[in-house]
């Protein structure tokens, strides 16, 4: 495919940042990211793709066979979140282009329609209602304990939904929505003193721990990724660190 003008790179290479943030806000690694958006770059007509990534922001530089260099940068504010569903079509997506590469303007459009597509809610609540619930009962909980801690994963999912609009940092994000359930159920707790706090904390606190975050940073580190996989530790510990306080503090306090 050839592109006929400067335009159209820097509307292609602009795609191709949106693609790569798209691909680290749903959870995919710092080395699959930098491995698409090459294979990208050089079905596109690319004689070498120079692409450095990391959590906070991404670097691409297209050098064209006639000596042309295009470099685009970005600053990430998304990376950390999990959609599997939406990275498996991410992935479909960067497939095709390179089997067959889009104008620009239609991997805009299907970038666009990708990203509008919302995720099911339904699913999201039930899985959380499963998995609180399951953890529950795993750990030593009671059929009780299990039903209790499935019932604080509603509110637990909503305020997942609503809590990221009003808190910028995720640090904040996660203390303070583990501070507000860890004190309903404690509250719960005191109130039917047959119920074992200990085992509600943990079916709800396994909804927000970082495990995939935290997976993903070691394998950075491991296959040589090492700045991005050492913020991404670091991140994920601190994320933790405010899970942690936030129902420390709602168990002193109640």
């Amino acid at each position: 495919m050839n592109l006929q003008n400067e335009h159209e790179l820097k509307l292609l290479l602009h795609q191709f940042l949106n693609l790569g943030e798209a691909l680290l806000a749903n959870g995919a690694e710092i080395s699959r990211v930098e491995d698409t958006l090459t294979r990208l770059g050089l079905a596109y007509g690319a004689k070498r793709m120079n692409v450095f990534v990391i959590t906070s922001s991404m670097i691409i530089t297209m050098i064209f066979p006639d000596g042309y260099e295009l470099t685009q940068t970005r600053r990430i504010l998304s990376a950390g979140s999990s959609n599997f569903t939406k990275l498996e079509a991410l992935n479909s997506l960067s497939r095709d282009c390179c089997s067959a590469p889009k104008p620009p303007k239609e991997l805009e459009k299907a970038l666009t329609a990708l990203d509008a597509t919302p995720p099911s809610r339904l699913r999201f609540y039930l899985g959380s209602v499963l998995a609180a619930g399951s953890f529950s009962i795993f750990f030593g909980g009671t059929l009780v304990d299990g039903l209790v801690a499935a019932l604080f994963a509603f509110p637990l999912c909503f305020l997942q939904e609503r809590l990221p609009a009003l808190c910028s940092s995720r640090v904040i994000y996660n203390f303070l929505i583990s501070l507000l359930i860890g004190l309903a159920l404690c509250g719960c707790a005191a109130l039917f003193p047959s119920l074992h706090i200990d085992k509600l904390i943990i079916g709800d606190i396994m909804l927000l721990i970082p495990g995939i975050a935290m997976t993903n940073a070691v394998r950075d580190i491991l296959i040589g990724d090492t700045i991005a996989g050492i913020m991404r530790l670091v991140e994920t510990l601190l994320w933790a660190g405010a899970l942690a306080c936030g129902f420390m503090i709602a168990i002193m306090l109640i």
